[in-house]
């Protein structure tokens, strides 16, 4: 995708199940599938805790007439694909929407993450 090799951030583009999305800005994701929280105490740092996280891929969509923003919230068992400007393609793969969204009518914009199981965000 990049034609540019020196080129890291920027444009980036979207699809849900090979649908092509316009993404107003802020894509993130997280191939993630741990937390861990220092467990620390009066004398000294004991160790970690350690859980399970759901990996996820989020951004702000646009709202273009021809949209359903409610569909969105209907979306289960997704393959998410996002190309981002350094040429790296990352997957997401059965995830779902989380959270309800809700139209920001100054830009017509709206927030989605999408979440799944251990494993389901890959870098490629």
């Amino acid at each position: 995708m990049a034609d540019n090799t020196n080129r890291l951030a920027g444009i980036a583009y979207i699809a849900v199940n090979g649908q092509s999305y316009m993404l107003a800005g802020e894509l993130t994701y997280s191939p993630g599938t741990v937390e861990r929280e220092s467990l620390i105490g009066q004398d000294t740092v004991h160790g970690y805790a350690e859980k399970p996280r759901a990996p996820f891929i989020s951004g702000s969509f646009r709202d273009a007439g021809s949209l359903t923003v409610a569909d969105f919230n209907a979306m289960t068992n997704c393959t998410v694909t996002c190309e981002l400007a350094n040429g790296k393609t990352v997957v997401g793969r059965n995830m779902w929407t989380v959270e309800a969204q809700e139209v920001k009518t100054p830009e017509a914009t709206f927030e989605v993450k999408f979440e799944g199981f251990s494993g389901s965000v890959t870098e490629q």
